[in-house]
């Protein structure tokens, strides 16, 4: 297949490809950057912003739905995971699916991905926008967002290295706020404190159930949770992503994939918990973050500024992130053929950088969006539909891919050291989740809006691919002559 003679040299720092004798992505990410940079990926803007809306939804159950969503989203990884290390060659979704699934397979996962990020892209630097607007009120909100974009363009072209040093300390200023907020609001409600707003009772966790149940809003209200809650863990998979451009796969991305579980238990589902303790669930405003409003609620007004600093970081964590994968995506899509080949070009430095200017471009509506747009939840309530479907898709066909995978390399997965727990039942129970998951969008005017909208997406991507069908065969060929030149010449001498 294509994807073991284009993909990714497994040797770094200055690899060139034995078939294409140009540089290759490096392996510049520690074990340190990958784990940062997976707890990072499950620590999103969504988080911050969107919790308080679904809190609204679900009440207290919905702490349920993060740790359901969460307990699939496992398995996905786990799949994923196995997958790429069962094959070095593959270093994204699109490598692996193109190679178990089909050539159709790899660009639709490809592209889709890539819009995935595009559009998240452009929400996070509105909303980094929106969150100087707080301490730069009169600045033209323009002048943010195009700063936005060009200095995280900027400090990807320098060098991988320098995308991970970025994820490291934005994730370690979420880690810290988030242990933060768990041991002063935990502190809180075993010390019945009682919070200085004349009509909130004294804090204590028997909120979580004595203010209408656990299932305050109902059966519908729980389900409600799910269409904003599945927004919130895009990004999980950055350790994948990544897992490219890392020193040691075989060691760090199971380490990574791990300690998902744990992970989410402490910054989903405990975090929200002590917010809801603190300050029960119906006295939360959903278009705010709780985690400035707990802060403000027990009056510590300061938290106010200080809060914004970390979502402002998460902001440009997710922003980091989008235009690191975008690159790297679109790099891939290139080297198989199914993009532009100018897009498979990497500078001196080992950087995808006309895939990076791509992105700056497709990220750069943003700067028109913060001019028309009043509100900071408005942008991520546009793409939330949008971006959940995609993502979903996205996270089915890794899961389609295993089971093909599973069937025709038995011998692969008998040799991993890293197997999938009941990898073919947990798969088709993850399917069956994430199909109930559509259903449920279903019930939302705004994602019913983004189910409808799918198909349009899907007749671009099979026009797109019919028309590079021509020019991916008649590039596959001309490397199949090349490979049997060089053979010759190699048995002659």
């Amino acid at each position: 297949m294509t994807t073991t003679t284009t993909t990714v040299s497994a040797h770094a720092p200055t690899s060139t490809s034995p078939i294409h004798d140009e540089p290759q992505l490096v392996r510049g990410l520690s074990n340190r950057h990958l784990q940062l940079i997976a707890i990072g990926g499950a620590i999103g803007t969504g988080l911050f912003l969107g919790s308080g809306r679904t809190i609204h939804l679900a009440g207290p159950s919905i702490l349920l739905v993060y740790a359901v969503i969460g307990f699939f989203l496992f398995f996905v990884m786990r799949a994923m995971g196995e997958l790429l290390l069962s094959n070095l060659a593959y270093k994204s979704f699109a490598d692996f699916a193109t190679d178990l699934i089909g050539p159709w397979a790899g660009f639709y996962m490809g592209w889709t991905y890539w819009m995935c990020w595009v559009v998240i892209g452009i929400a996070d630097t509105t909303a980094i926008t929106g969150y100087l607007g707080l301490w730069f009120p009169d600045l033209p909100k323009w002048i943010p967002a195009l700063g936005v974009v060009l200095l995280l363009t900027g400090l990807n072209m320098v060098a991988v290295k320098v995308f991970g040093e970025l994820e490291f300390w934005f994730a370690m200023i979420k880690i810290v706020t988030i242990v933060a907020l768990v041991v002063i609001g935990g502190y809180l409600a075993l010390s019945a404190f009682h919070p200085p707003v004349a009509v909130a009772p004294a804090a204590s966790f028997t909120h979580l159930w004595d203010r209408g149940g656990f299932f305050p809003t109902g059966p519908m209200g729980f389900l409600a949770g799910f269409q904003i809650a599945i927004f919130s863990f895009q990004g999980i998979e950055m350790a994948g992503t990544a897992a490219a451009e890392t020193a040691d796969p075989k060691r760090n991305l199971p380490k990574a994939i791990n300690a998902i579980p744990a992970r989410v238990l402490i910054f989903y589902v405990l975090a929200l918990a002590v917010i809801m303790a603190v300050q029960p669930w119906d006295l939360i405003n959903p278009d705010t973050s709780p985690f400035v409003e707990m802060f403000g609620f027990i009056g510590i007004l300061v938290a106010v500024h200080v809060i914004n600093f970390v979502v402002l970081t998460s902001a440009a964590s997710s922003a980091n992130s989008g235009v690191f994968s975008t690159s790297r995506i679109m790099y891939g899509l290139a080297r198989e053929k199914n993009a532009a080949q100018r897009f498979s070009f990497l500078s001196s430095r080992h950087i995808p950088r006309n895939a990076l200017i791509l992105t700056a471009l497709c990220i750069s509506p943003a700067i028109v969006l913060v001019m028309v747009s009043d509100k900071v939840m408005d942008a991520f309530s546009l793409v939330a539909g949008v971006s959940s479907v995609l993502y979903i898709s996205v996270w089915g066909l890794i899961l389609v891919s295993y089971l093909v995978y599973l069937r025709k390399f038995p011998d692969r997965h008998a040799e991993s050291t890293f197997r999938m727990p009941a990898g073919r039942l947990m798969s088709w129970v993850s399917l069956v989740f994430f199909a109930l998951i559509f259903v449920v969008l279903g019930m939302s005017e705004s994602s019913r809006i983004a189910l409808l909208a799918a198909p349009i997406w899907l007749v671009f991507l099979a026009v797109a691919y019919r028309l590079l069908r021509g020019t991916r065969m008649t590039a596959a060929a001309l490397d199949f002559d090349a490979e049997r030149v060089r053979a010759a010449e190699e048995l002659s001498k």
